[in-house]
């Protein structure tokens, strides 16, 4: 696949992420539980990807060879922290505007310099300490707390929302090391088997499911929109594209996915955005840019020595 294939296909997976606040707010606008979303939204989940993963295996035969228990094992526990995540960001929406939540998903570039510090042993440098305080500022900003903003944060919201920006900062580290060598058609569907079990383990689908959910076209169309954005499109195509962009490039293009959901809070949910705010998330985006652009810089140095 040619780079500049794999950066739209990567940037398309972002934008639909950015999608999900819009589905998951409607959902509880119309009565539905965060229980109910996710184990509907899992079930489908399972269903599509399967269903792509049996042809897959049917046309690469040989990549059973590559799934010993190991494997299978280490994308099953990687997958649960996307089950995770989407248990612990939708629920911070319940308790916060949705623009919000987004922030505080958005964590993940600090709580990343962290685990890297603690589990590598890499001691951040200048440009990655001023991309974390550039990060912090921005949140700071996007909560409004120089206008009395914070005051109006829920603590378990927020909770919540760091939470998932622990798990999900895990499951970048783990997915990006995990079966590489497998295809994406056949990875995804594994990985996503992870993340069903942990949302059937916080929520048995025999006690949150009730006859009146399941006959609800109502559940099924909000839960089926946040599997396909959530657990089916995004991972498909991360899993497509990553192999052949950078991981630093991977990490600017993904941020895409904060405007995209602030946007979609301003005008699908009529959620009021300060100016104050918007510069909260410019401060942001700015911060991941400046971490990564090292990174990226040395890239196509390495690149053009390669073409001369």
């Amino acid at each position: 696949m040619k780079r500049h294939h794999a950066i739209v296909i990567f940037l398309l997976g972002a934008f639909f992420f950015g999608l999900n606040p819009l589905f998951i707010k409607l959902g509880y606008a119309a009565g539905w539980t965060l229980g109910e979303i996710n184990v509907v939204q899992a079930i489908i989940a399972l269903i599509v990807l399967w269903t792509i993963g049996i042809f897959a295996l049917r046309r690469h035969p040989q990549a059973i060879k590559k799934l010993n228990v190991k494997t299978v094992l280490s994308l099953v526990i990687a997958g649960s922290f996307t089950g995770l995540t989407s248990v612990l960001y939708y629920g911070s929406m319940q308790y916060l505007p949705a623009s919000l939540a987004v922030v505080l998903l958005f964590q993940f570039v600090w709580i990343g310099v962290l685990f890297e510090w603690i589990f590598s042993r890499k001691k951040p440098n200048k440009q990655t300490i001023l991309s974390v305080i550039l990060t912090l500022v921005g949140v700071l900003f996007a909560a409004d707390a120089f206008n009395g903003g914070l005051t109006e944060i829920k603590l378990l919201g927020f909770v919540l929302g760091i939470g998932a920006a622990f798990s999900y900062s895990a499951f970048v580290i783990f997915s990006g090391r995990v079966a590489v060598e497998v295809p994406a058609t056949i990875r995804t569907p594994i990985m996503i088997t992870g993340a069903a079990l942990l949302i059937f383990i916080i929520f048995p689908p025999h006690v949150t499911l009730s006859a009146n959910a399941l006959s609800s076209g109502s559940l099924w169309f909000y839960a089926g929109c946040l599997a396909l954005c959530g657990l089916i499109l995004t991972p498909l195509m991360f899993a497509i594209s990553t192999p052949h962009i950078s991981a630093g490039l991977a990490t600017i293009l993904g941020a895409i996915e904060l405007p995209v959901s602030v946007v979609v809070a301003y005008i699908g949910l009529a959620e009021y955005i300060a100016p104050s705010r918007w510069l909260g998330v410019v401060l942001i985006l700015l911060a991941i840019t400046i971490g990564e652009m090292k990174g990226i810089w040395q890239m196509i140095i390495k690149r053009k020595k390669t073409v001369s």
